[in-house]
């Protein structure tokens, strides 16, 4: 059962699937960022990675064809080291959005800090 005194007690499905949510927006966030420098997605998984957000295969290529059908990255396929690989980059519409994302994202976060200040100063 969970208790509000002891959050170690919540449900590991429930919170599993709140983890998933919060990370698919984080993630889209952190992809559009990344793409500010073309990338193909082995090197942007493992740039991605080494700010300390891993992303499977699995998740990464479906969103990366997600975005770039909504107009926010523009992808090219390229030899290189003798294989072909797709490159993607921010696109100026994706440029747009980005921005305005970190906009609401550091608004978010900016009113988190204060509420969760508060809570913690009764």
């Amino acid at each position: 059962m969970v208790s509000p005194s002891n959050p170690s007690f919540a449900e590991p499905q429930i919170f599993d699937s709140l983890r998933l949510e919060l990370r698919r927006g984080c993630l889209i966030v952190a992809v559009l960022a990344q793409l500010r420098e073309e990338h193909y997605g082995y090197t942007l998984r493992k740039a991605l990675a080494e700010e300390g957000l891993a992303i499977e295969e699995s998740t990464l290529y479906p969103l990366l064809r997600r975005l770039e059908t909504q107009g926010l990255l523009t992808s090219q396929w390229r030899e290189e080291e003798k294989r072909n690989k797709r490159f993607y980059r921010l696109s100026p519409e994706g440029e747009a959005i980005l921005t305005q994302l970190l906009a609401e994202w550091n608004g978010i976060n900016e009113s988190l800090h204060k509420i969760l200040k508060d809570r913690n100063e009764r």
